[in-house]
């Protein structure tokens, strides 16, 4: 593989093989469709060498991922000798998705294509998220969202929504009223909307779900184990382990909001300070209103100097998490992601590399600490992902309990 610049790179594949059993086809399917996924494109010697699989049997995936219209055929490269090469990638048209993130401060509401490419997409800002609110929302929205689009309801079979579990309790951390956050307790979400969204409705832990964007659209196939930070009204996230999200028993592994960051004032949890509504109350005394950050989605500079003191604050109790995370498991990157302009993202990311610099590590290996990917709309395209990934990728945790 050369690069823009020409020169040669090495692909690196996970550990994952195949197996040339007949009975196991559905399986090499997918981890051939899942390489293609973190490559971008593979060509059948590529394939070979990376599954371990004989020629003939990637000929047959290639061939039945391409009648089932999941991959395309790029152009055929041509070597000195031999035959050309064809690379194979991903069919974006293969299948389209309904994501709704349920938020904090707002609601969104996307179509999104089979390689992450948001087709469509509405946004509603509100104080706090009620059921009905969230009813209303998605009943004056949904018609729109296909009318801005080239598809039909019968294009999708599928919905997910990202959202904060258990939202009620967590109100006297966001100025929401407990009395009307407690419906959430008793909404049956799946019965509630059948007759809006008429499909199969999937739900995610909304840090989980931003993983895994990261994890399915971003580029992080050179690395294994890691954890993810999601910076939003409140912090999130989520650990992948051997290349894949690790939801935990309850799908909510990853929730870092909790962790404590003993010695910042402030409060000891890791969401008194990396959060977007520590930064919200903090403007608010210069009278910006609730909404402020959500309307000011590419440049904050007009939050100083409020927004330098809140990005130390944020990237110091980040960097005790992270050493606490490092603690349980030896992971090897740290990703720190969130609904911010990017140099916001890029200042917690060096503040943070300093201050692990000096940072007494005994017992413990510094990870790489590196930016997200994703970005603002990492809930929402994540709600996607974790259906790419229920239906097409594998789970490497839970094969390797088989």
């Amino acid at each position: 593989m050369k690069s823009s610049k020409g020169e040669t790179k090495t692909k690196r594949y996970h550990n994952l093989k195949g197996t040339n059993q007949v009975a196991m086809g559905s399986f090499n399917e997918l981890l051939v469709l899942q390489l293609i996924r973190e490559h971008g494109e593979l060509s059948k010697v590529e394939a070979t060498h990376a599954t371990g699989l004989s020629a003939n049997a990637i000929s047959t995936i290639f061939r039945s991922l391409e009648n089932n219209g999941l991959i395309l055929k790029g152009e055929p490269i041509r070597g000195k000798v031999g035959q050309p090469s064809t690379p194979l990638r991903l069919n974006p048209d293969a299948n389209y998705y309904v994501a709704m993130k349920i938020g904090r401060r707002s609601f969104e509401l996307c179509l999104i294509d089979f390689v992450g490419n948001v087709i469509a997409h509405k946004e509603e800002l509100q104080n706090y998220p009620t059921p009905s609110k969230f009813i209303a929302f998605l009943e004056e929205n949904l018609d729109e969202l296909f009318a801005a689009s080239h598809l039909s309801k019968g294009d999708v079979s599928h919905m997910a929504i990202a959202m904060p579990f258990e939202l009620w309790s967590w109100a006297d951390d966001f100025g929401a009223p407990k009395d009307e956050l407690a419906a959430w307790k008793m909404f049956d979400l799946h019965n509630a909307i059948r007759d809006i969204a008429p499909w199969k409705i999937l739900i995610e832990n909304d840090g989980t779900a931003a993983c895994r964007a990261e994890a399915v659209f971003g580029n992080h196939r050179d690395k294994q184990d890691w954890i993810y930070f999601y910076i939003g009204t409140f912090i999130g996230g989520g650990i992948v382990l051997n290349g894949s999200v690790f939801t935990g028993r309850r799908g909510n592994a990853g929730g870092f909001g909790p962790m404590r960051v003993p010695g910042i004032e402030g409060g000891n949890r890791l969401v008194d300070h990396a959060s977007l509504v520590v930064l919200e109350r903090m403007i608010s005394n210069d009278g910006f209103g609730l909404h402020a950050l959500n309307q000011h989605i590419s440049d904050w500079s007009c939050f100083e100097p409020h927004l330098s003191n809140w990005v130390k604050r944020c990237s110091d109790a980040l960097s005790k998490a992270i050493v606490s995370s490092l603690s349980v498991l030896d992971f090897e990157a740290v990703v720190i992601d969130g609904a911010m302009p990017e140099e916001v993202r890029l200042q917690i990311v060096q503040q943070v590399e300093t201050n692990l610099k000096k940072t007494d590590m005994q017992g413990i290996v510094k990870p790489a600490i590196e930016e997200g990917q994703v970005g603002r709309l990492g809930r929402t395209l994540g709600a996607a992902a974790a259906l790419i990934s229920e239906e097409y990728m594998l789970d490497q945790n839970n094969l390797l309990r088989a």
